[in-house]
């Protein structure tokens, strides 16, 4: 193993209906972006074990790669572009969204009987999703379309901008365009199966903007949405990400690390090369702000990252060829982050280490890692893979 990224699918699993039971509403796993990292196939198998009734993705591609795999349950695609034909995945079943009229003129003109589409309002975040302005003009046109058996609305829903703090008054406001949206849908007398607003913070912090759908995304992976507001829930981080020391060297007090010298040993001390960078999804920014975990300790990222590799400081270990212990030499486990039940360093702590969040270490991570899936509710014998573990690139 020279650098991978482990997901336990049983955590998502475990999360997903964990995610159920708080919210007491059903649950839109997101499984976009590779599932932020994890495995867009595996991610969504284990959702829908964990009681995911939806699956949602951004692109259409993402959408007919679930369907490849297996996936025939209820599943929303949200982002198009005028190029894209959304033919083959209304055909294979799958909720379209539209925010325009034109938008369901290419819907309409794909004739696929029967097509399946949800209508996207803006309601404060200024990006998908058609304006207040011109909502009537769009549920018209869908009307229209549904009338003329051209397409079926089968939800309406939006997202909400400020939902990790929860006692925003942006929240409230875009929950009451939101009903008025609603409102309108009604009154031309379309019926939708689902309505949803609520993203991973706001359905476990906003009760009253479930409706029919909870869309879960970050939290079905264990992480937190509201760090330092959300109460514990018992969700459990699926992915870690890990490699191998592949050379450690003593250096005296003066030498310097990495490009640019940003790190200076003011006495002798041993440093750990860790065969991952910028290339793999590393931030580059982590150098000197972020820990990874070896041989029972965090140890400091020191220097500048690289695009292939970093250097954590190990500390002063005395002679490498006499007194190293075989946990601190090449070879040696070194993990960038996990669930931090052994004291690891988590996602969370890489984001606010790197300025970020816990989003976009998970969903970067890769690169030249080669992704395992394994199953930690399944028992093997020690050495010996389960059936359900896999490889792939990350």
């Amino acid at each position: 193993m020279r650098a991978e990224i482990v997901v336990d699918v049983a955590a998502i699993r475990h999360n997903v209906r964990r995610l159920g039971e708080v919210t007491g509403t059903p649950v839109m796993t997101v499984v976009k972006a590779d599932g932020y990292g994890h495995g867009l196939l595996e991610s969504a198998r284990a959702a829908r074990e964990g009681g995911a009734a939806w699956l949602g993705v951004a692109t259409l591609d993402e959408a007919l790669a679930l369907r490849a795999g297996g996936d025939t349950g209820p599943l929303l695609c949200w982002l198009t572009v005028p190029s894209d034909d959304p033919g083959p995945a209304l055909a294979a079943g799958v909720d379209v969204t539209a925010y325009t009229t034109e938008e369901l003129d290419r819907i309409a003109a794909a004739r696929v009987p029967g097509a399946r589409v949800q209508l996207k309002v803006d309601t404060g975040l200024s990006r998908g999703g058609a304006l207040p302005a011109d909502w009537p003009a769009l549920v018209e046109r869908a009307r229209r379309g549904q009338e003329a058996g051209e397409l079926t609305v089968t939800g309406v829903w939006s997202h909400l901008a400020r939902s990790d703090e929860p006692d925003e008054a942006a929240n409230d406001e875009q929950q009451r365009v939101f009903d008025e949206a609603l409102a309108v849908v009604e009154a031309a007398g379309l019926r939708p199966e689902v309505r949803h607003l609520a993203n991973s913070a706001a359905a476990l912090l906003r009760p009253q903007a479930r409706y029919d759908l909870v869309r879960c995304g970050i939290a079905s992976y264990g992480l937190d949405p509201a760090p330092g507001v959300t109460p514990p829930l018992g969700l459990r981080p699926a992915m870690t990400a890990r490699a191998s020391l592949a050379l450690t060297k003593r250096v005296e007090a003066g030498a310097s690390v990495s490009y640019g010298h940003t790190w200076t040993a003011e006495r002798a001390t041993t440093l750990g090369l860790v065969p991952v960078g910028y290339a793999d999804g590393v931030p580059r920014i982590a150098g000197n702000r972020a820990e990874v975990w070896v041989a029972g300790a965090r140890r400091p990222v020191r220097g500048r990252v690289c695009m292939d590799q970093l250097v954590v400081d190990l500390g002063d270990l005395g002679d490498l060829d006499e007194d190293l212990d075989d946990d601190l030499s090449a070879g040696a486990e070194a993990v960038l982050f996990g669930p931090g039940d052994r004291g690891e360093p988590t996602a969370q702590d890489w984001a606010e280490a790197c300025e970020t969040i816990s989003y976009e270490i998970v969903s970067r991570i890769g690169g030249r890692m080669v992704r395992r899936h394994v199953d930690s509710d399944v028992h093997a014998p020690p050495d010996k893979p389960t059936s359900s573990q896999t490889e792939d690139p990350a």
